[in-house]
């Protein structure tokens, strides 16, 4: 298996402004979502970008979840991190297509998402790549996520100049404002 650090990967961006982050994980797996985490978690530090961490059931309510975070606009990305791991039924097949799914379209609507949820065939699989001394997949879906954070600031709309005599301000009659 590739290592992580044999892999091209872009150095992890640097913001001049506050940047804060949400960690959404689905715990299902705790020692595979723990190693996740602390992946991430140290990739954003690194990066000095403050984050969150919040739980939801399973890997199909990530999306979900960071949909409705993002209606509060307290964050400038998010990090979605879990595993699933194949069983004997289909289920398997729907909740990575459908997880996987709902973060495209999220960022697709301009979210700025790292992916971090594994799909695995097995548990030992799941701890090679949730390590962050092995193929930290929790570091490298945060760090994905500090990029998308960078390309959106750098592509966002510059604001535009109001028009000479296109306003007035209160009291601009001469009055006082109190």
């Amino acid at each position: 298996m590739a290592r992580r650090d044999e892999t091209g990967s872009l150095p992890a961006p640097r913001f001049t402004r506050p940047t804060r982050v949400l960690l959404v994980v689905a715990p299902f797996y705790r020692a595979i979502a723990d190693a996740l985490v602390a992946g991430a978690a140290a990739a954003l530090a690194r990066a000095e970008v403050a984050h969150e961490i919040v739980e939801v059931p399973g890997a199909l309510e990530i999306p979900t979840a960071i949909a409705l975070a993002a209606r509060s606009g307290e964050f400038d990305g998010y990090v979605a991190l879990g595993c699933v791991i194949r069983g004997e039924t289909t289920h398997y097949e729907t909740v990575c297509n459908d997880s996987s799914r709902g973060l495209t379209l999220l960022g697709l609507r301009g979210l700025c998402i790292g992916n971090g949820i594994l799909t695995v065939e097995t548990p030992a699989q799941a701890a090679v790549r949730a390590e962050p001394g092995g193929q930290d997949k929790g570091g490298g879906a945060a760090e994905a996520c500090l990029h998308l954070i960078a390309l959106a600031r750098r592509f966002a709309p510059a604001p535009k100049p109001l028009p000479e005599g296109s306003f007035r301000v209160a009291g601009g009659d001469g009055s006082e404002i109190a």
